[in-house]
C-alpha cells in the first residue's frame, strides 16, 4: 500500500506544511446532522438547508436579517439592570449581570433599534435568550417601551421578537410590573393606528406569551416553536395527564387560532414587508 511505503521510504508531510481545514468553515445542524457550508448556512437564514429546522439566534442575527444593509440606529443601549430587591441566590443578582454581560456581549436580554426594511421604517425590539435565558425585567420592559415611544414619534410599525423564559425571578413583582407597562404602551400604538406584529421564536413562554407577545394586531410564529405560558412538563405534572400532541407548538396553535400565520425565517423579510405594505397604504 502506498501509506506504508511512504513511510518506509520517509516520505512523510511535516506538521508544519500540513493545511488543515479553518474552524467556521462547515455546520452541522443538531436536527438532522447534516453537515453544510457555514455561508451557505448564514444565507439561508441560520436554517438548515436539509430539514429547515429553524436555528435560535439573536438580536444581532435578526437585524441583519430584517434592515436593509444592517444599517440601524439602537435604542437605549447602555440600559442596565439595577438590584431593586437584593436579589442573591447562588449568587448576588448584580454579579449575575456583570458575569453574562461579559459572556454575552450585552447590556441585557432585549436590543431596540429603527431602520428600514425595504424602504419601510419600522422599529424592532427582539429578545436575546443568551441573557439569563431572556428574562423579562425591568430593562426589557423600560427598553420596549422606549422603543414604542420611538415607534409612536417616527410614525413607524413596531415589531417585537421574543423568545423568552418569562419573568425574570431576580426581580420579583418589578418584572411581572413590565407585564401591564407594556400592554399599556401598545395600547398608544393603537390608538396611533401603528401596526404592531409580534413574532414569537423558540421559546416564548412565562409572562412574555401573557402579555406583549399575544398582543400584536398580527401574531405570528416561526416554525415549530414552543409557545405558552407554563411548559409541558410543568402542566403535565400537575394535571396528570399526557399532553396532545405537539401541544404548544406554532403549528398546534396555528389550528387553534391562536397564531395569524406561521413565516419561515428565510422569507420573513418579504412577508413582513407585504403585510406592512398592505396596512400602511391598503
Amino acid at each position: 500500500m502506498s501509506w506504508y511505503k511512504r513511510l518506509e521510504k520517509g516520505i512523510q508531510t511535516p506538521t508544519a506544511l500540513k493545511k488543515e481545514t479553518p474552524d467556521g468553515l462547515w455546520h452541522k445542524c443538531d436536527n438532522c446532522k447534516n453537515i453544510m457550508p457555514t455561508r451557505d448556512y448564514i444565507l439561508n437564514a441560520y436554517t438548515c438547508l436539509h430539514c429547515n429546522q429553524h436555528d435560535k439566534i439573536g438580536s444581532a442575527e435578526f437585524f441583519s436579517i430584517l434592515f436593509d444593509d444592517n444599517q440601524f440606529t439602537e435604542l437605549d443601549p447602555n440600559l442596565s439592570s439595577g438590584d431593586p430587591l437584593k436579589f442573591v441566590d447562588t449568587k448576588p443578582y448584580p454579579k449575575r449581570v456583570v458575569d453574562t454581560q461579559a459572556k454575552s456581549q450585552m447590556k441585557d436580554a432585549l436590543r431596540s433599534a429603527y431602520g428600514k426594511m425595504n424602504g419601510i421604517g419600522l422599529v424592532v425590539a427582539c429578545m436575546d435568550f443568551a441573557f439569563i435565558g431572556g428574562s423579562m425585567g425591568s430593562v426589557v420592559g423600560e427598553k420596549i417601551a422606549r422603543a414604542i415611544d420611538k415607534a409612536l414619534e417616527l410614525k413607524y410599525p413596531m415589531l417585537i421578537i421574543s423568545r423568552s423564559g418569562g419573568a425574570r425571578m431576580m426581580e420579583a413583582g418589578f418584572s411581572l410590573m413590565q407585564m401591564a407597562k407594556t400592554s399599556a404602551r401598545l395600547a398608544l400604538l393603537a390608538e396611533a393606528r401603528l401596526p404592531y406584529i409580534s413574532l414569537m421564536t423558540n421559546p416564548t413562554t412565562g409572562g412574555v406569551s401573557a402579555s406583549y407577545a399575544m398582543l400584536g394586531d398580527f401574531n405570528i410564529a416561526e416554525p415549530n416553536a414552543l409557545i405558552g405560558f407554563a411548559g409541558p412538563r410543568v402542566i403535565r405534572e400537575t394535571i396528570g395527564k399526557d399532553l396532545p400532541k405537539g401541544f404548544q407548538t406554532s403549528e398546534y396553535l396555528l389550528e387553534h387560532g391562536f397564531l395569524d400565520f406561521i413565516v419561515d425565517r428565510k422569507d420573513l423579510k418579504d412577508k413582513l414587508t407585504a403585510l406592512l405594505s398592505m396596512l400602511l397604504h391598503g
